[in-house]
């Protein structure tokens, strides 16, 4: 049997269902094809737009804005975002088409970075990546969970809410996650097409009611409205710190890429995707933001809701009832389940990545596809135990686990911000040619990449600051601070475990891959270090 005809066996043989091309890919890269990819174009867009969520972050997280900035903030604010946003995406969505790769971030850094700090560089980056996504899940099921509580507490008047009922909540919800991408993996794709349309549909439904039940707030209230209730003594930190809101709402949108092993031409798919799912959610997450301004009522009544959401405020003072409310909640909370499927599976490819590169503590353990499945059902398992001990710090604390879930932000625009800063450098090194994948920026590339550094290192400035001052314990901004602790972890592990044993992404099928015996050539390793000690894509 020749070699086509053996990779063509292989494919039906096993389940795994890859093209030529992903087959390719995954050979240049040096890694074994274990997941089924089970996702096409439309299943895996459905899936990137529900996880990124952007109206319905916005429906959540609106009380940031509302505090600093106001209006101003999130509707300039909001453009700003879009703008740099799709700097980033676009970014990320290159290296994709160059090598789609469940570790991305970090498989990114190593092969952009200098030969001499590679490996160190990598080993941060993975650090910073893995538990930034484990915190967003970790911030994503404590919403969830708290907006369901915020339900109990207005249709039941007599309802006393507890912390520990908010966690029991997590854990709940975190079951249905774990067996949805477990027991349920086949019908993912389906689950996340569905939610795709619910994400759409609830969007119409949604500003349809609120339009045209709400009370109306004026066009000088919507564009020239200004608060500063942190009580900042600049009008433009209160500006920035609004921001939280709309860059809130994009954050997270390289989680398709985490899913690149099961995407079925992965090298096209995923850079079409990230830039689709961006333009996606930026026009529904302004016209929401635009409409729910236009319809907010009395912003104090909103803001000191009982219910801890000033969106179930919004919903109920627009309907004049608790049960219509309710139900126009209720699709946000059914938008999140789909969202939270999608993080979980996403996570879990990035986790089980890092520990197939060595990078994790145990990684021999965590590295392990279920041969049936086809899954990382013990990197799925180790993600939803770290969620369900970080919702513990809730019983004890609001305030220390909202400093974890801060973190979430502030550690994936760090996570972004790396791999691209040594992209643009690569493209500065003229004598260092660039392979691009399918999908390239072309002669904007390097201009494109230097707007999404700036517009992260400004959003990575404020993403810290605490929102009000005089600072208390209460309201201090705790992202910086458990964000070095994290980095000291990284570093001391590094220094016991890293320095020693890794090296960098591995290549599992050997310096030639499966593929490479039919298409030798010095662009085949693009993880090999090159004989003039460059690495990448030489």
């Amino acid at each position: 049997m020749d070699r086509s005809m053996e990779l063509t066996a292989s494919r039906q043989g096993n389940g795994l269902r890859s093209t030529d091309q992903d087959l390719d890919v995954m050979a240049k890269i040096g890694k074994k094809q274990q997941f089924s990819r089970i996702f096409g174009f439309l299943s895996t867009l459905a899936l990137s737009s529900t996880l990124l969520a952007s109206w319905e972050s916005v429906a959540e997280s609106i009380s940031a804005g509302l505090t600093n900035g106001g209006p101003v903030s999130l509707v300039y604010g909001m453009l700003l975002s879009i703008s740099g946003t799709f700097a980033l995406a676009a970014s990320l969505a290159e290296m994709a088409s160059i090598c789609p790769i469940s570790g991305a971030q970090y498989h990114w850094t190593y092969m952009f970075a200098p030969p001499k700090w590679a490996a160190f560089i990598t080993w941060m980056q993975g650090w910073c990546t893995v538990f930034a996504w484990q915190a967003t899940v970790t911030s994503v099921t404590f919403l969830t969970a708290t907006q369901i509580q915020g339900l109990m507490i207005l249709n039941y008047p007599n309802y006393v809410p507890e912390r520990w009922h908010g966690t029991l909540l997590m854990w709940a919800y975190l079951a249905i996650l774990f067996a949805a991408n477990v027991w349920g993996i086949r019908l993912l794709p389906l689950i996340e097409l569905m939610g795709g349309i619910c994400h759409i549909a609830f969007f119409i439904m949604i500003l349809i009611a609120i339009v045209v039940l709400a009370p109306r707030s004026s066009a000088e209230f919507v564009f020239t409205g200004f608060t500063n209730g942190g009580g900042w003594q600049s009008d433009g930190v209160s500006w920035c710190i609004g921001l939280l809101t709309v860059v809130y709402c994009f954050v997270g949108f390289d989680g398709a890429i985490h899913m690149s092993e099961e995407v079925k031409n992965a090298a096209t798919t995923i850079p079409k995707v990230i830039m689709l799912t961006i333009a996606i959610n930026a026009t529904l997450a302004f016209g929401f933001l635009i409409a729910l301004l236009f319809c907010l009522g009395d912003v104090e009544t909103v803001l000191s809701t009982p219910t801890g959401y000033p969106i179930i405020a919004i919903f109920v003072q627009a309907t004049n009832s608790n049960a219509a409310g309710t139900v126009m909640e209720a699709g946000l909370i059914i938008i999140a389940f789909a969202s939270g499927f999608a993080l979980l599976a996403s996570v879990s490819r990035l986790t089980f990545a890092f520990a197939r590169d060595g990078g994790m503590p145990f990684s021999k353990f965590f590295a392990y596809v279920d041969p049936h499945y086809h899954i990382p059902i013990r990197a799925i398992s180790l993600v939803c135990i770290i969620i369900m001990l970080l919702s513990l710090i809730n019983i004890g604390s609001s305030i220390a686990l909202n400093a974890i879930l801060s973190l979430s932000t502030l550690a994936l625009y760090i996570s972004y911000l790396v791999p691209i800063t040594l992209f643009a450098m690569k493209r500065l090194r003229k004598n260092e040619p660039i392979a691009f994948g399918p999908f390239t920026l072309g002669k904007f590339g390097l201009a494109i990449n230097i707007y999404a550094i700036c517009f992260g290192v400004f959003i990575v400035i404020f993403l810290p600051f605490p929102v009000a001052t005089p600072v208390s314990g209460g309201s201090m901004n705790y992202a910086a601070p458990v964000f070095i602790f994290l980095m000291l972890v990284a570093l001391v592990d590094w220094f016991v475990r890293g320095k020693k044993h890794y090296a960098g992404p591995t290549r599992e099928i050997g310096a030639v891959g499966e593929r490479d015996e039919e298409r030798k050539g010095p662009e085949v390793n693009i993880m090999a270090h090159s004989s003039s000690g460059a690495k990448g894509l030489e």
